[in-house]
């Protein structure tokens, strides 16, 4: 049974750092990837940086996926689906993009391909030096799962929470990592198979660590339960992926930050993996409340 295909937004404004994550993405990567580059111009530079990897790229130049360049951007995906059949793929917008736009064309439009993760990337900097939100950033902010405070190097400690402070006016349920030159675990942004999971913890920054667990069980699941334990998941809970078996189907699960997705799929018993902050504190709760769901 073939699955949607997994796609990533990847937005922030001009200069903060997209291309520079998308490299790390594509450098760490040990899947098949394809790229989508939006450039707001006539020649591709960004695009360029990224020459001679092992990926797939197509260029959408002169405009905006969001709104001239819709039907291209929709023509592009499609193609990408069916002609390269990559395993995930990873769009960097250009800066002026309004991600909730982009947010509907995937969800609405494209329905061989599963929204993923939509990431934010902020200029800890310009955001300091210039600290109004237009409607274009706003709209990137309340939109994304994921939110790197980049370029935290030029900055103090005390200036880069005020950063964090402002933006979290706009958007205080995404996780956020403080970054200099986007250097994070970018799987931690895809999120990880039962059969991937760590055996060591990320820190980067001194930030709080990021754990995981795994939950498996032959046992079917009361869907209904399982929708509801959902729904109360607790904050320190980032990342939820891996498959479901209900009474009547198996299906594929992620969930990210509150926003959870389910599709048929052939799996012969649940499992998943819980990736996030601080779990040692809701662990035992989170699997007690699994228990429950077994039908």
């Amino acid at each position: 049974m073939k699955s949607r295909t997994p796609i990533m937004l990847v937005t922030g404004s001009l200069g903060s750092g997209k291309t520079t994550l998308v490299r790390r993405i594509v450098g760490a990567a040990d899947r098949r990837i394809a790229v989508v580059m939006n450039e707001f111009g006539e020649v591709a530079v960004d695009s360029k940086v990224l020459k001679g990897k092992n990926i797939q790229i197509v260029e959408l130049l002169g405009g905006c996926v969001c709104c001239s360049l819709t039907g291209e951007f929709e023509a592009a995906v499609r193609e990408i689906v069916d002609t390269i059949q990559p395993e995930f793929i990873v769009v960097e917008a250009t800066g002026v993009a309004e991600s909730d736009a982009l947010v509907y064309e995937v969800q609405d439009n494209l329905p061989d391909v599963r929204l993923d993760c939509v990431v934010f990337v902020v200029d800890a900097y310009m955001s300091l030096k210039f600290p109004y939100v237009s409607h274009t950033m706003d709209t990137q902010l309340k939109a994304a799962d994921v939110i790197l405070i980049n370029k935290i190097d030029q900055m103090t400690t005390d200036e880069v929470q005020a950063v964090e402070h402002q933006i979290r006016q706009y958007n205080e349920n995404a996780v956020f990592f403080k970054t200099m030159g986007c250097d994070m675990d970018t799987k931690l942004l895809f999120g990880l198979a039962p059969q991937e999971r760590p055996t060591v913890p990320w820190t980067h920054h001194g930030e709080t660590t990021f754990r995981s667990f795994v939950y498996q069980t032959e046992s079917c699941l009361d869907e209904e339960k399982f929708s509801r334990f959902i729904s109360t998941l607790p904050p320190a809970v980032f990342r939820v992926k891996g498959f479901v078996r209900f009474s009547d189907a198996c299906h594929l699960f992620n969930y990210v930050v509150g926003r959870a997705d389910l599709e048929e799929f052939a799996a012969d018993k649940t499992q998943l993996v819980f990736i996030g902050r601080q779990l040692e504190s809701v662990r035992e709760d989170v699997l007690r409340r699994l228990q429950e769901c077994e039908a």
